[in-house]
């Protein structure tokens, strides 16, 4: 069996000395550092002093059950990306359910198989890992982004998304203010990759553009700066091209196919080809993937 990085910290939470001795026995072989908790406020503490790389939850406790634990770990900005996995002899599907609803990414059923357990917690580290390289990557390419609940609270923003927030003097943990009951509403709608939605009433300018939605279920959104042009407007002006060029070109350079293109332009699929036909020798490239390639990288170098 491959080991798991000696680095990482699991948090185990469970009422059961005996299933905590038999989890924490499988995690030391491996060499995980682990922390034990025996119920869910114990748990809560302890993640906040000593923030676990992935945290195991039975659902049945005393005082603070499982689900709820996890949903106040959601709430925590600190904690949030950290998966959890449920661990509990309730097989109901119901409870299954209710454990990914409250934003656990696993479920597994008692008696814990050590190996499944192992193996099921190697996949997760590595996704939450990918998230954490992504959202760094994020930070430093300047680009204005941040995640959403359905309600409207913000949960990550990258630092230039944070920049056009303090212009619009807008609190992003402010529940009850413009910003949030404008976006909490809607987020209420069904959007799909590209919706926008312009903010009212904010000290600057701002709006947003849906980008799609996480496992864990909050919303990714790109913050638009409303004294700066649009991405179309900024490659119709660095390109020459006419406004639905610039709009086409746009669309392709965001890995959309020329259907998803028509579709979000309210066009033909045969007129986003004959729009493509006539940016490529504007452009000197020969094919889409060159036509995107030219398109994000003046994105980049204006973002």
């Amino acid at each position: 069996m491959n080991t798991l990085p000696h680095t990482d910290i699991v948090l185990v939470v469970d009422d059961s000395p005996d299933a905590l001795s038999l989890i924490n026995d499988a995690l030391e072989v491996e060499g995980l550092d682990v922390l034990v908790a025996l119920e869910g406020r114990q748990a809560l503490t302890i993640a906040k002093r000593i923030r676990p790389d992935v945290i195991l939850l039975d659902a049945v406790m005393p005082v603070m059950d499982g689900f709820e634990t996890c949903r106040q770990l959601k709430l925590n900005a600190d904690l949030a990306d950290i998966p959890v996995i449920f661990m509990t002899g309730l097989s109901d599907t119901d409870d299954i359910v209710k454990g990914l609803e409250v934003g656990g990414v696993d479920y597994l059923i008692k008696p814990i198989n050590p190996a499944e357990l192992l193996a099921r917690m190697k996949v997760h580290l590595k996704n939450a890992r990918l998230t954490k390289s992504a959202q760094s990557a994020l930070d430093s390419t300047g680009q204005h982004l941040f995640t959403s609940t359905n309600d409207g609270e913000v949960r990550w923003a990258t630092p230039q998304a944070y920049a056009l927030f303090a212009k619009a003097k807008v609190d992003s943990h402010d529940q009850s203010s413009a910003f949030a009951n404008q976006l909490s509403r809607w987020l209420l709608k069904v959007l799909e990759a590209g919706d926008s939605l312009v903010l009212e009433g904010l000290d600057y300018p701002l709006s947003t553009r849906f980008l799609g939605q996480h496992s864990s279920g909050d919303r990714l959104i790109k913050l638009i700066d409303g004294n700066r042009p649009t991405e179309a407007a900024l490659l119709r002006k660095k390109l020459d091209l006419t406004d639905r060029e610039a709009e086409v070109l746009f669309w392709i350079a965001n890995g959309k196919t020329n259907r998803d293109t028509a579709e979000i332009l309210t066009m033909s699929p045969r007129t986003v080809n004959k729009h493509l036909e006539m940016i490529f020798p504007k452009l000197g490239v020969e094919n889409r993937t060159a036509a995107a390639g030219v398109a994000l990288r003046i994105l980049a170098e204006n973002s």
